[in-house]
């Protein structure tokens, strides 16, 4: 698993059997879309992985993380893992309004 930071300063996630091949891949254009439009890319941060699976897995994980998050992964800040973990928007929280919830007995 690798993050990549773009010549926008935007960040892709993936995963490959061959970091080196990946990379150079990304530089000449044949990676995904999003790094095509974004050249130079640069590795900022990779995970190795004896299964592909797991490394498929972290990979939507990170994902999915917010760009503070992955900053703190990048730069080895592990303790403020949590605290970006935290919902920061209600909406967006698995226990929205389960607080306010009422239940009835009948």
């Amino acid at each position: 698993m690798y993050i990549l930071e773009c010549s926008d300063n935007s960040y892709y996630t993936g995963n490959t059997i061959d970091l080196k091949r990946r990379i150079q891949q990304h530089q000449n254009g044949e990676g995904a879309n999003h790094t095509k439009k974004r050249l130079p890319v640069k590795l900022v941060y990779f995970e190795e992985y004896y299964r592909i699976d797991i490394a498929f897995y972290r990979e939507k994980q990170v994902q999915g993380w917010s760009r503070t998050k992955k900053e703190a992964l990048i730069y080895g800040k592990y303790n403020s893992l949590p605290k970006y973990a935290e919902c920061k928007n209600d909406s967006h929280c698995k226990h929205f309004g389960l607080d306010s919830v009422q239940t009835t007995k009948e």
